[in-house]
Order: C-alpha cells, then structure tokens, then sequence
C-alpha cells in the first residue's frame, strides 16, 4: 500500500507514475514498511527541478524498493517552490503521514526551511540542495550536493587559470544567492581576481536588465550567475542582448535541461562546476562513481523510459542511495514508525563513510551535512547545447 497526497495535477501524475513503478517489485508482507517523505517544487518558479528530481526518486525507487525485508514506501508532497509551505509539508509528513525519513526539496530557503522542522521533530533529512548547516543546527540532516563554498572555490580556480582578474555577480536575493557571492567574495579575494559587481534579483523576477547594465558597466573579464534553475538564465540572456563579449560563469544550481533549453545562444561558453553525473559518459573507468552513475542510468531509463541529461534527478536519486544504505544499517530489532526508529537511523545515514554515489563518494560528520569535497567536482563547458566535460 502506497499512501500519497496531492496538491495539484502534476502532483498526481508523478506520484501515480511512481507508486505504479513499485508496486510491481514486491517486498516482505511480514516487516514494517519504512515510509519516506519527499518534499519536491512541482509547481511555481522552480518547477523545473521538481519535475527532475521526481524522476530521480522514481530511479532511486527503480533501483532499490526494499531494505532488510521493508518496504520503503514513498509519501510525496508539492511545495509550490515556497519555503512556508515546505515547512507545512514537513509538519504533515512527521505528525500525520508518520515518515521515518524526509527527502527534499528544491531551493535553499525551502530545503533551509525543512531542516529546522527535522532538527525540531528529531525526523531526519536527507535534502539534495545546498544547505549550508554546521554544529548542532546540522544533527538531523546531510545533503548529497556538494556546499556551495565547495562548487564556487572550483569555478574560481577555473578562472584563475583563464587569466580573470575582475568579476561581476549577478544572483538571487535570497539564501543561495547570498552564499554564491560570499564564497565568490572569498575565493577570489584569494587567487588574487577583484570583485566588481553584486547585483541581485528575486527568483520571480522576469527581467534583470538594469542589474546587468550595471555589471557591464564595472567591464568586469568574466560574470559568475548566482542564480539557479530556469530563472538562472536571466543573467546570460541579458548579458547576450547587450553584447557583453567577456567570459560567463555559473553554478551547479543550473544545470537543468530546461535552462539549456531557456538560454540558448546566451549560454554558449558558459563554464560551470558540476558533479560526475552530468559527463558521466565521458568520464574513464577510475572514476569512483562511474559504475553508480551506469546503474542510476539504467535505473532512470527504466523507471522514466528516457536518458537523463540533467544533475538534479542526480542529486535526487543520491538522497535516496543514501537513505537505503543507512536503513540496511540500523539494528534489526528496531521498528520503523518510532522514534528509536528514526534516531537510529539518522545516526547511520551520519556514520555512512565511502559511499559512491553519482555526484561523489560520501562521507558524513555528525556536526556537517556536506558529504563531499572538491575532489568531487568536475568543470564543464556549454557547447552547442551540451555540456562538455573540461577537466
């Protein structure tokens, strides 16, 4: 029995397509299922991710449905991209859906906004976005995207090497865009590259030309967007139109095919840092994730009968790597649906230690949720529309 409630029509199709996907895989009618909940943005700005990190769960579920004879079930919710309806969504999961687990969601401010409710309602959380928690604020929860500092000070090192030596930033007002610019503050400072620029905008915003009229006019060598998703475009597209002629650079927080797909010609060139998933063809046999990233392959185009070509269905189908892993760790006469249950298995998903997944391999800190290095990071370069692996 799969248990899902919907907010919306997307909703409904993915959360069918994704129970339908496990029914059919059968597991232990003896054992207590283990219940997950997945927050995901199926609707508003940042739909776009949603739609691919659904894919990513249904891949996870793909490739392993059962731990240790329990069921993991799947009880998925939509925040509307809205971090005030994350943390409702969260509430509903603990208090009324009873989940063991939480999964979620899209954007730092709801993925912010969850990790206090875990932290508060002892639930853990394995999130897939860049929450950047330390000490005691970090008991709860882990992420599977490499930190923020981590993918900025890589695209830093990568302008170094291209011979930058000023900057301009454009990106989000709000959390994530305020740790893009402090850790592109920081890097850069260090290599010896000058800041020119901060301009920022909101993720609903439909133009940025007076900020990137601004920008251009500090004729900064290069421009780092700070933005994420589809409306992480905007920067590129209005650099393009007004002939900005130097060297373009982003985050792994846009790398989705629909913002290939919305920045076009703007983004020919653009250099960003990524995980191995997204080059996972590319890479060579060493790689320590490559054969995860070929199972995540075939798992995803089981579940979703398509190839993936994007990062976030990987960050996603990692979370739920993660989740599995430590399940099949926490002691055999512990029940899921209690709190002992839950506390267990927090404390394996943070003792989990060389784990390969697709976006690294991870080891977690009880104090930190980050559980990859730079080590991990790959440099990628938009060509013709695709993106190609650098080094």
């Amino acid at each position: 029995m799969f248990r899902h409630t919907y907010s919306n029509r997307a909703l409904r199709f993915f959360s069918c397509a994704l129970a339908a996907g496990i029914l059919g895989m059968g597991a232990s009618a003896q054992a207590a299922d283990i219940n997950v909940g997945v927050i995901l943005p199926l609707s508003g700005p940042i739909a776009a991710q949603g739609l691919s990190t659904v894919k990513g769960i249904k891949a996870g579920v793909q490739y392993e449905s059962s731990v240790n004879g329990h069921k993991l079930n799947v009880v998925q919710l939509d925040d509307a991209s809205n971090p005030s309806l994350s943390t409702r969504d969260a509430h509903k999961l603990i208090d009324q859906d009873k989940v063991d687990v939480l999964i979620g969601t899209g954007g730092v401010p709801g993925a912010l906004a969850i990790a206090t409710v875990s932290r508060e309602d002892k639930t853990p959380l394995v999130s897939f976005t860049p929450i950047n928690l330390k000490g005691e604020a970090a008991t709860w929860a882990v992420t599977t995207t490499q930190s923020g500092f981590t993918m900025v000070s890589a695209v830093v090192d990568e302008m170094k090497r291209n011979g930058v030596k000023s900057v301009g930033y454009i990106g989000f007002s709000d959390a994530w865009g305020d740790v893009a610019y402090a850790a592109l503050q920081k890097y850069a400072k260090e290599n010896g590259i000058k800041v020119v620029a901060n301009e920022r905008y909101a993720r609903a915003d439909n133009s940025v030309a007076a900020q990137v009229l601004k920008v251009m006019a500090a004729k900064p060598d290069a421009v780092l967007g700070g933005g994420a998703g589809t409306p992480g475009a905007l920067p590129y597209i209005g650099l393009h139109e007004r002939g900005y002629k130097g060297a373009i650079y982003g985050t792994h927080a846009l790398l989705s095919p629909e913002f290939v797909h919305l920045v076009g010609a703007a983004g020919e060139g653009l250099i960003v840092p990524t995980g191995p998933a997204l080059v996972g063809n590319q890479l060579s046999a060493s790689n320590p994730s490559k054969a995860i990233i070929d199972a995540y392959r075939a798992a995803y185009k089981k579940a979703n009968g398509e190839e993936p070509n994007d990062v976030f269905s990987a960050y996603a189908f990692d979370a739920w790597l993660v989740v599995a892993n430590a399940a099949k760790r926490v002691p055999a006469n512990v029940e899921p649906g209690t709190q002992a249950y839950r506390t267990a298995l927090r404390d394996a998903i943070k003792s989990t230690a060389k784990l390969a997944g697709t976006e690294g391999v991870f080891s977690f800190k009880p104090d930190d949720v980050f559980g990859t290095g730079k080590d991990s990071v790959v440099i990628v370069k938009l060509h013709n529309g695709q993106w190609v692996l650098q080094r």
